[in-house]
């Protein structure tokens, strides 16, 4: 696994002195999509849960409604292969509606749980994002360069499981720009935490369809920025 997303590479660390080493760099692999014979898409992402992010973004982009709309995936030399039993684009949501409320503490220790990255430790260049059931079971979590793709990974790991996304809590190690809560919408996730921010924009959504946003989750310490009556 680590030869398909790390490669060590010849660097000169400077510290008052000069001094040659090498250190373990996050290889950027382009996933080239294809549906039903035509290109998709290529992303750019880590080689990691492949197949989770191809069925996550797919969902969050309204191809598929679920994950039995696709009769197979398959991933080879950074090309996805992807057949659906149909083409039926889900309806675009605009709010989500349900009545989970968790505990603040569960929110910090779900937050907790995505800091726990190896690659993250080695490298300092990944984000993470996990996905919870009603804030205490972990589904998923899932690490990459970007914290869209970390969270395309853990709503396709969550549909693979046939999980119902709106008793889940979704966390993420970066800041909440619109995109992000637009998949939250799509997916029927009611809460977000991080321990970055959003953006004006992302609250604005946020509190318009339903979402709660919980950031700078810190310690024992949060800013919940839209919908606060979901954390008790």
């Amino acid at each position: 696994m680590a030869s398909k997303i790390l490669q060590k590479v010849n660097v000169v660390r400077v510290n008052g002195g000069c001094t040659p080493a090498s250190e373990n760099i996050v290889k950027e692999t382009a996933l080239t999509i294809i549906v039903d014979g035509r290109q998709y898409a290529t992303a750019m992402i880590m080689a990691t849960m492949e197949k989770e992010y191809v069925l996550g973004h797919l969902y969050a982009q309204g191809i598929i409604r679920r994950a039995d709309d696709i009769e197979s995936i398959t991933v080879k030399k950074n090309v996805a292969v992807v057949k659906l039993m149909r083409w039926a684009r889900k309806p675009v949501f605009t709010s989500v509606r349900s009545r989970l409320v968790v505990d603040k503490d569960d929110v910090f220790t779900c937050v907790k749980a995505i800091l726990k990255s190896e690659i993250f430790t080695e490298t300092e260049a990944v984000h993470s994002a996990g996905l919870f059931f009603k804030g205490k079971e972990t589904i998923s979590i899932a690490e990459d360069l970007g914290r869209h793709n970390a969270l395309d990974k853990v709503i396709g790991a969550g549909l693979m499981q046939y999980i119902d996304f709106r008793r889940t809590l979704a966390a993420s190690t970066g800041r909440i720009p619109t995109e992000m809560i637009f998949k939250c919408i799509q997916a029927k996730i009611p809460i977000i935490a991080t321990k970055g921010v959003p953006t004006t924009l992302a609250i604005e959504l946020a509190e318009k369809s339903g979402i709660t946003i919980a950031g700078l989750v810190r310690g024992k310490t949060m800013t919940v920025y839209t919908h606060p009556e979901r954390i008790e």
